[in-house]
């Protein structure tokens, strides 16, 4: 037998891999360029700015709605709802206010600064996991969040003086950013757990919960459109703007794509790869939008990028040592409950 031949199984294993690593990088990473360019970015002559965030809102869920039907469709599952529909309008509420202060977040600090900052999620998910489903932490958790937060802190409160608003300057600028910044921390960690109960207390396919959470949010972002007299304006906007039309259909596609990925990432892979191909993409992102869009850093945000990026890895390797606990132990650890936290898009 020939070891130097890899199995079919482990190269077929390999060749997975690199379409889940390669499928959430390169549609996250665009995301991510896409956001700062909608809401930061002029457009036209006249320079004129993208304000209509929950028209974003509107466009990503009624792609992602279409998609996941589609799906549902295919595999000739029923389309009927598996847990009352004020549950699904209870994560769409959540959802919408999430995303909604992450695009509105970006008027007011730059993409570097919103990205870092997402990486304390883990807080408020800690948190609501303790009220929602009376889960358990240990002590390792506890001061990784902790370093986060540092890290987190050290990156905002410390930015280069050149790095300023399109919208507004001055500190209130970043106040208000970072204010919307908690909003989206806390209504992401909200929304994730409360998906996690859903999934646990109800036998339900991702896309059955995909559909109803995106229907609902079609609802009540058209509906907020309408009362805010937001939806004839952006149809004005982006209409005169091509490019900016064209961004916006890019955005909804590479939103509802990742979505595909990151659910064949966990499917095969697990939560561990998963939480570490996150980090990374992260990690990209920041670099790139400081090329892309000139974000300079201090080197007080470069160390606080090197202890969150540092105590997430950390975190990764220690939960793929810890893996190898015996079958007892394991079983124990899966019965309190730890469920990946899924990038809301």
């Amino acid at each position: 037998m020939d070891e130097t031949t890899p199995s079919p199984s482990k190269e077929k294993k390999l060749w997975r891999g690199i379409f889940a690593v390669s499928g959430i990088m390169s549609t996250l990473v665009v995301y991510g360029l896409l956001q700062e360019k909608l809401m930061r970015v002029p457009y036209g002559i006249n320079k004129e700015f993208f304000k209509y965030s929950l028209f974003l809102v509107f466009c990503n869920r009624i792609t992602t709605s279409a998609v996941s039907a589609g799906a549902l469709l295919a595999s000739k599952k029923a389309l009927d709802p598996v847990a009352p529909i004020y549950k699904y309008g209870l994560i769409s509420v959540s959802n919408i206010l999430t995303t909604t202060c992450q695009y509105e977040a970006l008027k007011y600090v730059s993409f570097p600064v919103q990205t870092l900052a997402k990486c304390a999620k883990m807080i408020p998910v800690m948190v609501w996991g303790t009220m929602i489903m009376q889960k358990r932490y240990k002590g390792s958790d506890y001061m990784l969040a902790f370093l986060v937060t540092v890290g987190c802190s050290v990156f905002i409160l410390f930015p280069a003086g050149t790095d300023v608003s399109p919208y507004s300057r001055g500190r209130e600028n970043t106040v208000w950013g970072v204010s919307l910044m908690a909003g989206y921390l806390g209504f992401d960690g909200f929304t994730s757990t409360f998906q996690d109960k859903l999934f646990k207390g109800y036998d339900m396919e991702i896309h059955n919960q995909i559909f109803y959470t995106t229907v609902c949010s079609c609802v009540l972002s058209f509906t907020g459109l309408i009362l805010q007299g937001q939806l004839l304006p952006a149809i004005d906007f982006v209409s005169r703007h091509n490019d900016c039309l064209f961004d916006v259909a890019l955005l909804s596609t590479v939103a509802t794509l990742s979505q595909f990925f990151i659910s064949y990432t966990i499917r095969n892979f697990g939560a561990l790869t998963f939480a570490a191909i996150m980090t990374t993409r992260q990690l990209v992102s920041i670099l790139l939008s400081c090329v892309w869009f000139v974000h300079p850093l201090s080197w007080q945000q470069c160390i606080g990028a090197v202890i969150v990026f540092g105590s997430l890895y950390a975190k990764s390797f220690l939960r793929k040592v810890t893996q190898k606990t015996p079958p007892a132990e394991e079983t124990e650890n899966r019965a309190r409950g730890s469920s990946p936290v899924k990038e809301n898009v």
